[in-house]
């Protein structure tokens, strides 16, 4: 009883001067003496015993050396500064993209960087940029993240001439291991404001290897927007098999309905209101077009030259040295959808790897990729796109002053 009453008089500084004093007993004491002292204070003081073992061996003030916590003995840091400083310039390169898409495309990028004389690294910082994991690429750039702090409106209108004699085909439906199907799709730059006359972007990505073109058109009539695929058609790399569009009127007409008939083409249309029947197009309108030059309002000739001037460089840019992954296989469990994707990829290295372009075809494709120096042309590309900005300001009468749009360009 008493000892009980001892326990709830005691204040937490009496329990801490009583600890004090056995410390010192329970260092000389025997191991059955050490056993005693620990019954005592567990009595006295009501604490744990572990607690009061531990309070024992290593005392009760925080701020003695005795009572510091002991460095861990692990293993050194294998990623340093130098690793850092060079993945952080790889990264701004690359469109600031996340470690699965950056970490397998590492090994081929690091040489032609070096080979360019972009990046100044020793062998021993290029293998470990070169075998270094997705996780630790986050990771390592995850403060650079913190630090930068990183939906338009639609402008589609239904097209119903011919409607009926173009059939509806789903994403799910397209043939997506054979390069020659594309998806197309118009982005507006509206600035939010669909009344006028803007510029839009024509985005013609292929479902299979992930190829993109862009070109920036005057309006979305139909001749501007058939002129502009036409073009595009030719620059590709392989032969066009089919083209999926949504069901605007810019697409949905007798221009290229012919066109796609006389060059046997498959021509198909999504669900209306179904934007995932498009979802590789829509994926790179962000990607590609919305990340590069934003969501302001360009409707002057002078913007428009210099979207295209700017999707002459992103198109090496994209298809040489942007890697993205596909879904391979999607698993259900109740309510929990497993995904899983294949290793990031070029869309230049997935074309090579299908075989099915003409070998003269394959060289130029070569022979351009050996003259690119991603450096260079992200340089280019911030360039103008600070120009476009400085131009898209001045129209619109604000101060030309250095934003977070600029950010990127200023830490390469």
């Amino acid at each position: 009883m008493a000892s009980r009453e001892a326990k709830v008089r005691l204040t937490l500084k009496e329990k801490q001067a009583v600890t004090r004093k056995l410390r010192r007993k329970y260092e000389q004491a025997t191991k059955a003496g050490k056993g005693e002292i620990i019954d005592w204070l567990v009595e006295v003081a009501g604490y744990n015993r572990k607690y009061a073992a531990t309070l024992l061996r290593n005392g009760v003030n925080k701020k003695t050396k005795s009572n510091k916590p002991k460095p861990r003995s692990g293993r050194p840091p294998i990623y340093d500064e130098e690793v850092f400083l060079a993945l952080r310039r790889i990264w701004f390169m690359e469109g600031c993209i996340c470690g699965k898409r950056l970490a397998p495309f590492l090994k081929e990028l690091v040489p032609v960087l070096k080979r360019f004389g972009e990046i100044d690294v020793t062998d021993e910082v290029e293998e470990k940029l070169v075998n270094i994991s997705p996780a630790t690429v986050d990771r390592l750039l995850k403060p650079v993240k913190k630090a930068l702090n990183f939906t338009g409106r639609s402008s589609t209108k239904p097209g119903t001439l011919l409607k009926s004699e173009i059939p509806i085909k789903t994403f799910s439906e397209w043939d997506d291991t054979v390069p020659g199907y594309v998806e197309i799709d118009l982005v507006a730059h509206c600035g939010g404001d669909l009344s006028g006359e803007f510029t839009y972007t024509l985005d013609v990505t292929d479902v299979a290897t992930g190829w993109t073109e862009t070109k920036a058109v005057k309006n979305k009539a139909r001749v501007w927007v058939f002129r502009a695929l036409e073009e595009i058609t030719k620059c590709l790399p392989f032969q066009v098999e089919g083209v999926d569009s949504d069901n605007g009127s810019e697409f949905i007409n007798h221009h290229l309905s012919n066109y796609c008939q006389e060059n046997e083409i498959t021509f198909t249309r999504s669900r209306p209101y179904r934007k995932n029947d498009n979802c590789f197009v829509e994926q790179k309108n962000w990607s590609v077009v919305r990340k590069t030059v934003g969501y302001r309002r360009y409707d002057t000739t002078e913007e428009r030259n210099l979207l295209n001037k700017i999707y002459e460089k992103l198109r090496p840019y994209t298809n040489f040295f942007q890697p993205s992954m596909k879904l391979v296989g999607k698993q259900r469990d109740g309510a929990k959808v497993t995904k899983t994707y294949d290793k990031a990829k070029t869309p230049y290295r997935r074309l090579l790897e299908d075989g099915s372009i003409s070998q003269s075809s394959e060289d130029r494709l070569k022979d351009e990729y050996d003259s690119l120096n991603p450096a260079k042309l992200n340089r280019e590309i911030e360039s103008l796109r600070k120009e476009l900005y400085r131009i898209n300001r001045r129209k619109s009468n604000e101060t030309v002053e250095e934003t977070e749009d600029d950010l990127e360009y200023i830490l390469l």
